[in-house]
C-alpha cells in the first residue's frame, strides 16, 4: 500500500483520486499532511493540487452521482475529519469502478460511511442557525463567534444572508480563524485579520465595543425567554438533548 499525504483542501482530495487512477496504484492510505507520521518503510506520495486533474475528477463525478450525492460528498468533506477523507477517497473509487447506481448500495461501507457522516454535518448545521446569536457592535454590524465541530460555514451563508438581509454581520468560526461576512450585498470570507480588534475568544463582547442599545436588547430577550418558561414542564434531559451544553456559551438566555 501506498501512503497519499494532501493538504486537506477539496481540490487536494480529487486531485489524489485522479493521481490514484493515473499511476494505477490499487491500495492508497490517504492522509492529511498535518498528522502524516514519516516512516522508514512507508512509500509516500506528496498530492501536488492540480485544478485541472480535480475538475476532471469532479466532472467524473457529476456523470456518475446524482446533485444530491455530490452534495453529500461535499458535505462530508466540510467534516474534516480524516478517517473520512479516506471514506471519500474510496468511495469515489467505488462509484467509477461500478455501474451507475453505485451509491444506493447502503452495503457497501463506503457509502454506509459518507452518508453517516453528511447527516452528521447536516445537524450541525441546523444547529448553527438555531443557536447563533448576533451582538451589535459599535460600528452597527452584528457579530457572532462559532465553534462548530465541522466546517459548516459554507453550507450556512445563504440562510443568514436571506434572512437578515437588511443588516450588516459577521460570523466568525473560532476554531478555524475564519468568517463570513455580509455587506447588505455579498457575503464574503473573512480572516483574523478583519476582526483582529475582538477578542475572538471570548463570547459575549465588552460594554466598549457593543452598540449602546445591546444591553438592553440582552435584557429583553431573557425576560421574554423566562416569561414563556413554564418551570412545572421542565425535562432537563430533553432539553439537552435538543440543546446539548456545548451551544450554551453562545445563547444569552443561558448567562
Amino acid at each position: 500500500m501506498i501512503t497519499y499525504t494532501f493538504d486537506g483542501s477539496f481540490e487536494g482530495l480529487l486531485t489524489a483520486i485522479f493521481e490514484s487512477y493515473d499511476r494505477k496504484e490499487k491500495a492508497v492510505q490517504l492522509v492529511w499532511d498535518k498528522y502524516y507520521q514519516p516512516s522508514m518503510l512507508d512509500e509516500a506520495l506528496e498530492i501536488i493540487n492540480d485544478e485541472a486533474k480535480a475538475k476532471r475528477v469532479w466532472e467524473g463525478l457529476k456523470k456518475k452521482l446524482s446533485p444530491e450525492w455530490r452534495t453529500r460528498f461535499y458535505k462530508a468533506y466540510l467534516s474534516e475529519d480524516p478517517q473520512t477523507f479516506q471514506d471519500l477517497f474510496d468511495f469515489a473509487r467505488y462509484i467509477f469502478d461500478n455501474p451507475e447506481g453505485a451509491e444506493t448500495n447502503f452495503g457497501n461501507p463506503y457509502v454506509m460511511a459518507v452518508s453517516k457522516m453528511d447527516k452528521k454535518v447536516n445537524r450541525e448545521k441546523h444547529r448553527m442557525k438555531a443557536f447563533i446569536r448576533f451582538q451589535k457592535i459599535a460600528d452597527g454590524i452584528y457579530y457572532c463567534p462559532v465553534e462548530p465541530d465541522f466546517n459548516v460555514l459554507p453550507l450556512i451563508a445563504s440562510f443568514f444572508r436571506n434572512r437578515y438581509a437588511d443588516q450588516q454581520w459577521i460570523i466568525y468560526d473560532i476554531k478555524r480563524k475564519y468568517g463570513l461576512f455580509y455587506d447588505l450585498h455579498t457575503v464574503q470570507e473573512i480572516t483574523y485579520e478583519f476582526v483582529s480588534e475582538i477578542d475572538t475568544r471570548k463570547v459575549a463582547l465588552p460594554a466598549e465595543l457593543t452598540d449602546d442599545k445591546e444591553e438592553l436588547a440582552s435584557i429583553l430577550w431573557k425576560d421574554y425567554f423566562n416569561s414563556t418558561n413554564i418551570p412545572a414542564r421542565k425535562n432537563m434531559k430533553l432539553h439537552i438533548q435538543h440543546v446539548p451544553r456545548r451551544y450554551w456559551k453562545y445563547l444569552n438566555e443561558k448567562n
